[in-house]
């Protein structure tokens, strides 16, 4: 392998990439407004939780009772009361029987609904079931026993690992800033193609090994680099560092191989806006579960940056360790060096 050549050859290829007016915008530029908009997004949790009521022939009652930390919402039904849950606009939803004073006068032990959000706090339930022995108390003038029937509705059970918004995103600009770069190492491949510089290259020293050498040492240092600065300014790699950086590391040679996919297809730089837009969105899409718990199901395993985003995340914000992530990692490199390796081939035949 000839290093001299090598070294060359990347130094062309940075030139040449930032040499592109877009590219060399759009790079710091993405990075820059990243990192901006983690700063000015909320440090902390709103701890005012919205808590929906579903009670026929009470609701006038349930309106009247308030509790500091808590807004009462009234629903029509079950059905929506559910929904209101499902989406988010409710923590929690109580189901108060229209038989309550029957029941509670008769001295039997009614049975009441709880459904809970899937990443509702231990804090949260405690402050529903204080509202539930407030609504009772306030319906019979005394504290009875009552049967809570609780439902944990669909996603991701995150009972105590609430986090602030902002460290949610960490993970989604990261794989942003590290997949974009698959725009970049596929025009530059494709550009070279048209201007037949690469075949000029191989009637060199260079041999095709050199080149995708080059070509592999570019993408994964504009990817990665962007990706770990990224972090380090966010305080990303503030725990266990050594496991995010490999993480980034290994996406960086997963879109690197995505790259080199792109650029044997492209025919042109509008071609590689269409495969790399594609590309971007089915990447991304994992990331978009972290942000949306329950949106995501599991058929998103079968996507590469899955187990990037699942990697960073579980690190960053809820302090996993090797034993926790490993398989993520293994699986990663799997995804990552074969996708490296069907790039290179479908490129090589290009060049050929």
């Amino acid at each position: 392998m000839n290093l001299a050549g090598i070294r060359a050859l990347v130094a062309k290829d940075f030139t040449l990439f930032f040499r592109n007016r877009f590219f060399a915008l759009v790079t710091p530029l993405a990075l820059i407004v990243y990192i901006g908009l983690y700063f000015v997004m909320p440090r902390s949790v709103d701890e005012t939780m919205d808590i929906g009521v579903y009670a026929p022939g009470w609701s006038a009652v349930v309106d009247d009772i308030q509790q500091q930390g808590l807004r009462i919402h009234v629903a029509e039904s079950v059905d929506e009361l559910k929904d209101g849950v499902t989406d988010h606009d409710y923590v929690a939803g109580i189901v108060l029987p229209a038989d309550l004073a029957e029941k509670l006068a008769s001295g039997e032990k009614p049975r009441i609904d709880l459904y809970v959000a899937s990443d509702v706090t231990e804090e949260a339930k405690e402050a529903v079931a204080s509202l539930m022995r407030e609504m009772i108390y306030a319906l019979s003038g005394q504290p009875l026993a009552v049967e809570f029937s609780t439902e944990v509705l669909p996603g991701p059970d995150m009972v105590g690992e609430q986090i602030p918004p902002r460290d949610r995103m960490r993970p989604l600009f990261a794989v942003f800033l590290i997949v974009f770069e698959t725009f970049g190492m596929a025009t530059l491949i494709t550009e070279e193609i048209e201007h037949r510089t690469i075949q000029a290259l191989l009637v060199t020293p260079v041999s095709v090994k050199d080149l995708f050498a080059a070509k592999g040492i570019t993408g994964m240092t504009l990817a990665f680099g962007q990706g770990a600065l990224f972090m380090a300014f966010v305080g990303g790699l503030n725990d266990q560092p050594v496991i995010i950086i490999l993480a980034l590391l290994l996406a960086a040679l997963l879109v690197t191989g995505i790259g080199f996919f792109i650029a044997s297809l492209a025919k042109d730089m509008m071609s590689v806006l269409a495969w790399g837009l594609l590309a971007l969105v089915i990447l991304v899409i994992p990331a978009m579960g972290i942000m949306f718990p329950g949106v995501i199901t599991g058929w998103a395993k079968v996507i590469p940056s899955y187990y990037v985003v699942d990697t960073v995340d579980r690190v960053a914000n809820y302090g996993s360790g090797w034993p926790d992530i490993w398989q993520n990692l293994l699986i990663l490199v799997a995804f990552s060096v074969a996708f490296l390796l069907v790039g290179m081939v479908a490129l090589r035949r290009r060049f050929q």
